[in-house]
């Protein structure tokens, strides 16, 4: 009797934490298949820190190619572009199309650019992190090699993410540049307040550091379009951030963080999915609609239990969803998983300060809770490099 195929789409939480317990718990008469479009895969929850200069790269990132070795999978580093569901196949952008008998999708979001003219062509994405990081990169070599030149950048949306990707990007450019009142970022928000989802307690206090620290705010600023202006003398090109309000800003970078976006091929496949093209899965991260396929992490929707798309969910799910692949391949029945609908969440602050909050309950930023944070992202980390 042939192997049984199970295929992985995507190399995010979920998924690292499935491969991690293959490694461990292999399962006789399973072939192993991970596809995705790069070898390392970023954790989210170091990111920022990682922006701000705290951790290296190798620190942040975990290693596929070493992983899917010790869990004996094969590796093809290519994109997922679609799904022939009758016929049990992943369409790759380069590779011939992969047969499986179980499929998981973990390929993460991406923020919504489609409907501002200029943003899919001029702004950075926050994802695919790889992307943001050579923008990122680029621009602080610029700034070390020109030290005196002004620097200007914005950041769009207004939730926890753009938030401390916006403080972080702060910490690191003042550091490198001998000129720092020259330093001017923007931080446009579409709601009147920031992190809309978030108690008033977390909102208020970081609004109330971003302007502390020169951080100019345009909220219930939703912006229209951004256009490209001319290159001035060795200075990288200047963008133009236009907002429906007519408020004018120009910056060299742009960086774009705003609702999270499922990639449009998704709904091509036939998968269910909800309105944004999110999957619709159950209690046990099997498609409403084709029980082959499982899907966590911020490309799945939990019908009976909608959570934020954050890194958080997507860690939490990837032992049941591990225990649910290995119990699907062996004709067992699966297990329900319900995430907490209380979770402590953690912000950080650009300053190895971070603010703790949990239901109605709101901490002042200390560098207690960034210690803690600290702590829980190295070692979720470790499992993975150790």
């Amino acid at each position: 009797m042939p192997n049984k195929h199970l295929v992985l789409i995507g190399g995010g939480h979920s998924h690292a934490i499935v491969l991690k317990n293959f490694a461990h718990h292999p399962l006789p008469g399973v072939d192993l298949t991970l596809i995705t479009p790069d070898i390392n895969t970023p954790y989210s929850g170091m990111l920022p820190g990682h922006i701000a200069g705290f951790y290296t790269y190798k620190q942040c990132h975990i290693n596929l190619q070493k992983l899917t070795n010790f869990a004996d999978a094969q590796l093809y580093i290519d994109r997922a572009v679609g799904l022939d569901l009758k016929n049990r196949r992943v369409i790759c952008a380069t590779s011939p199309p992969v047969n499986f008998d179980i499929l998981s999708i973990d390929i993460g979001s991406t923020p919504s650019t489609i409907s501002v003219p200029g943003a899919a062509e001029y702004a950075i994405a926050a994802k695919p992190v790889p992307k943001l990081l050579e923008h990122w990169y680029g621009l602080l070599e610029h700034v070390a090699k020109n030290p005196e030149q002004p620097v200007s950048i914005a950041v769009v949306g207004g939730g926890a993410g753009g938030v401390e990707l916006v403080l972080s990007m702060q910490t690191h450019l003042q550091r490198i540049s001998s000129q720092n009142q020259g330093l001017t970022i923007h931080l446009f928000g579409r709601q009147e307040q920031l992190l809309p989802n978030y108690p008033q307690s977390v909102q208020g206090q970081l609004q109330q550091i971003l302007t502390q620290r020169g951080i100019n705010l345009h909220l219930g600023e939703p912006v229209a379009e951004i256009a490209p202006q001319h290159s001035r003398g060795e200075t990288p090109a200047m963008f133009q951030v236009k907002c429906g309000s007519g408020l004018l800003v120009e910056s060299q970078k742009v960086f774009w963080v705003t609702q999270a976006s499922a990639p449009p091929w998704i709904k091509t496949t036939g998968l269910g999915t909800d309105e944004q093209g999110f999957i619709l899965v159950g209690d046990t991260l099997q498609s409403q609609t084709h029980p082959e396929v499982f899907a966590a992490g911020d490309i799945a929707t939990m019908v009976n239990h909608p959570c934020p798309k954050a890194g958080v969910f997507a860690v939490r799910q990837g032992k049941p969803l591990f225990e649910n692949l290995q119990r699907i391949l062996s004709g067992k029945s699966l297990k329900l998983y319900r995430p907490q609908p209380e979770y402590l969440s953690l912000i950080g602050t650009g300053d190895k300060r971070a603010i703790a909050t949990r239901g109605a309950l709101t901490s002042s930023p200390h560098r207690v809770f960034w210690c803690g944070k600290d702590w829980i992202d190295r070692r979720f980390m470790v499992q993975f490099t150790g």
